[in-house]
């Protein structure tokens, strides 16, 4: 299946403002909300740039004036290198897929029609529109058998978004903007429409200008991160990575809250760290040669596993007799069991919910990788930002418990 995955554009916002009113511009004068002052950003192709800020900081503008919904005052918008207001604009507005909080849905249209509704513009043949709508339904979650025929005041409000989705998709556009596109639904839908949008963005690979007033969506979503801050201007512009570790002011700090820390935990997984090796031992061993690897080792506990290594329990190191063999029935309980993909913000959490120092990493097949302890996480976050997805060792001090 063809779903246009490559085509992507360029964005560079090259010294642009807008100024409402005549006294808007004037010096000592606050700006009109909404303006934009100076701007410039450059949006690699294949990227979603989120644009986050207070109410009136002039991300919606901004946005806005990539299809000239909005003219600028000032500067150029250039989308692979061409500035766009040397396009003529419907031509310029069709390749590029638009979706608002509301969807913005023909109501006495079908859903089928609503997803082709640029494909018809552009003179597609019938049956190229139908088949390229039905693909794309499918490919937001939404079975063509039983929703093309459907009007969108039958959808929930999910689902609607989903048709959105479609809809801006459906010509195959290199540029997306999405203007708080999640926002009119609950948590949990907009959770969900978010991984979904993640995963299609894995297979489309779009440029993507993103508007939220949210931080914590700016941080999920975004590649890269614009922080506006009110008169129009840019407060701060990077990664989700660089402004949590290093606000550039005050602003920003106080925007991306108190708890940057613990956000950037969420960006960050266990695959991101190297772990610590675990010291184990296998039912049915020897007990002494057992105890002998473990008190060797800082971690005051051996890591007792089953034939094909996955983990069983614990065993205290002081504890294991120099006789004998190890059973399961020594073992006490486990650490919390994760996996590469967890965040290191969900391992964090389910240690300090099971009251424990240490979480024990699995593959896929239950087989155990390594240990991640609380220092280790404590560590990834003293790291400079530059470095803070690169592997490194875990602290010498030994921790108390597992």
């Amino acid at each position: 299946m063809d779903t246009g995955r490559g085509r992507a554009a360029t964005v560079e916002f090259d010294h642009v403002s807008k100024v409402y009113g005549p006294t808007a511009a004037k010096a000592g004068r606050a700006a009109a909300p909404g303006a934009v002052n100076d701007l410039s950003l450059a949006i690699p192709a294949g990227r979603i740039c989120v644009l986050v800020g207070p109410s009136g900081c002039g991300k919606t503008t901004s946005l806005k004036m990539v299809n000239r919904l909005i003219e600028p005052t000032s500067g150029r918008i250039l989308l692979d290198g061409v500035d766009a207001a040397s396009r003529e604009v419907t031509d310029l507005r069709r390749g590029i897929g638009y979706v608002i909080q509301q969807t913005g849905l023909f109501p006495h249209q079908t859903i089928v029609e609503n997803v082709g509704t640029v494909p018809r513009l552009l003179g597609w043949a019938a049956p190229r529109i139908k088949e390229r709508s039905e693909e794309l339904l499918g490919l937001v979650g939404l079975d063509p058998a039983k929703y093309a025929r459907r009007f969108p005041s039958q959808l929930s409000g999910g689902e609607r978004q989903r048709v959105g989705v479609a809809r801006a998709l459906a010509a195959d556009p290199p540029i997306m903007l999405m203007d708080e596109p999640f926002g009119a639904v609950d948590p949990i839908v907009r959770e969900r429409l978010q991984d979904e949008f993640l995963r299609l963005q894995e297979e489309l690979a779009k440029t993507i200008l993103f508007v939220t007033h949210d931080i914590d969506e700016a941080i999920k979503m975004g590649d890269l991160v614009a922080v506006f801050e009110q008169g129009g201007r840019v407060a701060q512009f990077g990664t989700p990575t660089e402004l949590l570790a290093a606000p550039a002011s005050d602003f920003v700090a106080r925007f991306v809250g108190a708890d940057r820390g613990l956000k950037r935990l969420s960006l960050s997984r266990i695959r991101d760290i190297e772990l610590r090796p675990a010291v184990t031992g296998r039912i049915g061993e020897p007990a002494g040669e057992a105890r002998r690897r473990a008190l060797a080792d800082p971690l005051p506990y051996l890591l007792l596993v089953d034939a094909q290594e996955r983990p069983v329990g614990w065993l205290r190191d002081v504890e294991i007799e120099g006789d004998g063999v190890l059973t399961e029935a020594m073992a006490i309980p486990m650490s919390p069991l994760l996996s590469p993909e967890t965040t290191l913000k969900d391992a964090l959490s389910m240690m300090l919910d099971a009251d424990v120092h240490t979480g024990i990493v699995v593959d896929r097949a239950g087989r155990v990788t390594g240990l991640v302890t609380t220092e280790v996480i404590g560590g990834f976050l003293r790291e400079p930002v530059q470095t803070a997805t690169a592997k490194h060792q875990p602290g010498e001090r030994k921790p108390a418990e597992p």
